[in-house]
């Protein structure tokens, strides 16, 4: 045969095997076992099922978290069970019982109108815990949006959206809250509305961040080859993939709204009386500390500072998870 007649030959597969398929390691049923699950594409299953159960065994795990999930959960079945739970009723007072030690009849030791202190700590988890997860919940929404128009449009609307962002934030909080309660009075729907604005900007400054970081990603420039709209894009494809620093946000804005709540109450701005308030008691009682009613004020101080302890401890466990 001819060398022109070999170079026209169709070429014939190759019968060499790879040093893989030779490897003792791949006839070994109980090796193949331990090999990955893939899919249709031969890429390892990292679905967002399988995350989200990941993320959830690691908190399960983290001593940090069952201790903030335990205290927490004890207030929450305060707030709903309160009155239930509380031997005495917390808003009627008597002569007879003023500024008694606690005792084995007032755990906590009764106030200066003779209120039992421990029926008034149960019962004031109530509003605390109304106010501050709504107030988180509207911050949280209005922050989100804020934060993806921002992020994803840039320029012109980012600039002129910040400077506002800035003029709101350049007080703090608490003296915002307080010009604004003054003008429009004390109530609870006015302290969600208030705490969420303010809440609303600082959340903004966050999505912000991790929009910016998405929006050139490959998966946006094939939403936006599919024609797909802008909100579709920001609130479809984008939103999902910056859950996390949202989440951590609305945990630690959390623990803040109660410490704002508390504050504004201690102010005489908050929860009105005679709802049993920890900050509004604190307020009431402290005066009396220099007469050695010690306990009238160490109980509702013991109460905020275990719940907001309790949400930062879950806070930074979520951000240990989420924020790898």
């Amino acid at each position: 045969m001819s060398d022109e007649e070999l170079g026209d030959a169709p070429a014939t597969p190759s019968a060499t095997k790879t040093p893989l398929q030779d490897s003792p390691a791949l006839r070994d049923p109980a090796a193949v076992g331990l090999l990955p699950v893939t899919g249709a594409a031969g890429a390892v299953d990292s679905s967002a099922g399988t995350i989200r159960r990941e993320n959830l065994r690691q908190l399960v795990r983290s001593p940090a978290f069952l201790i903030g999930a335990g205290i927490l959960l004890w207030w929450i079945v305060c707030a709903v069970f309160g009155k239930a739970i509380a031997p005495y009723n917390p808003v009627p007072g008597s002569l007879l019982a003023f500024n008694h030690p606690p005792s084995g009849s007032h755990w906590f030791g009764t106030d200066s109108l003779g209120r039992d202190v421990f029926s008034r700590v149960i019962v004031g988890a109530r509003d605390i815990l109304i106010v501050a997860p709504l107030a988180t919940l509207l911050g949280t929404a209005l922050g989100t949006t804020i934060g993806l128009v921002q992020g994803y449009y840039r320029g012109r609307v980012d600039s002129f959206s910040g400077r506002l962002v800035e003029a709101v934030l350049a007080l703090p909080v608490v003296i915002v809250a307080f010009l604004f309660l003054v003008a429009l009075g004390p109530s609870a729907p006015t302290l969600i509305i208030l705490i969420g604005l303010v809440f609303g900007m600082l959340i903004s400054r966050t999505v912000r961040t991790a929009v910016l970081q998405e929006r050139d990603l490959d998966y946006i420039a094939a939403a936006r080859l599919r024609d797909e709209s802008d909100l579709h894009i920001m609130f479809v494809e984008i939103l999902p993939n910056v859950t996390g620093p949202i989440l951590v946000e609305f945990t630690v804005r959390l623990g803040y709204a109660i410490f704002t709540i508390a504050t504004l109450s201690f102010l005489g701005f908050g929860i009105q009386p005679p709802t049993p308030d920890w900050g509004a008691d604190i307020a009431n009682s402290y005066q009396y500390l220099g007469a050695g009613y010690w306990w009238q004020v160490l109980f509702p101080a013991l109460a905020i500072a275990s719940l907001v302890i309790a949400i930062n401890l879950i806070a930074d466990s979520i951000e240990a998870v989420l924020i790898r």
